[in-house]
């Protein structure tokens, strides 16, 4: 009987995958993909760190400096390129899932974002980081958690607790549908609030100080067809 058992098992080994089946991503693999992905920040980096200055009474970096910055470098990536490359690498890999190949430009654009240091040049340490869209669009997820958030009055509301996506569709076609990256704060009870104001721009802010080691700027794979 653990003879025909035996017989069954080797059966079952040999025997070829069934289409589709997907299997973990090779390492050779995965340092290609570090490669193109690192490739990309190189180019991302170029014109880094952005000279911005803070106003008000808060002292709030300008947000149109932060927006410029960081839209301007994710712009300077030939997506289209990357596109083509990684697509390729994954057609060559031989039965790697779309799924699986996409966990690890995912875990690539996160191992190379960039600390806020390597991005801003901000000379004065009593200065505000808005959180804008833009910026928390390319937020690393575990980033500014906890750190104080205040408001363009210099009052503190809270403690940074995390992004979340907000959809809005216009009235008639898709091609009116937009998405903004807000953030949740706790405040001093421990209760979670969103940012009232979706637009953001200069309303809120975090410490310069505290924030400029933390991971700031990390690209996205929105404008990588494969992944979505």
């Amino acid at each position: 009987m653990a003879k025909i058992f035996g017989f069954f098992v080797l059966i079952l080994l040999l025997a070829p995958l069934p289409a589709g089946f997907s299997q973990d991503v090779p390492k050779d693999v995965r340092d290609k993909v570090d490669e193109l992905i690192g490739a990309a920040y190189k180019t991302a980096e170029a014109q880094f760190p952005c000279k911005v200055k803070p106003s008000g009474k808060a002292k709030i970096v300008r947000w149109e400096a932060v927006d410029r910055c960081l839209n301007d470098a994710a712009a300077r990536v030939d997506w289209e390129e990357l596109t083509k490359q990684l697509e390729s690498l994954r057609a060559g890999s031989g039965r790697v899932s779309r799924d699986n190949f996409t966990d690890a430009v995912e875990a690539a654009l996160s191992a190379h974002a960039l600390p806020f240091e390597k991005v801003f040049l901000i000379k004065n340490e009593k200065a505000l980081i808005p959180l804008t869209n833009s910026l928390l669009r390319f937020l690393p997820a575990d980033s500014l958690r906890d750190l104080p958030v205040f408001d363009n009055r210099g009052e503190r509301i809270g403690a940074f607790a995390g992004v979340y996506t907000f959809e809005r569709k216009g009235a008639l076609a898709s091609a009116n549908t937009y998405h903004l990256t807000l953030f949740q704060y706790a405040d001093a009870n421990g209760n979670v609030h969103s940012a009232a104001d979706r637009l953001l721009l200069d309303s809120y802010g975090v410490p310069w100080s505290a924030a400029r080691q933390q991971r700031g700027f990390r690209l996205t794979s929105e404008r990588l067809p494969f992944v979505r």
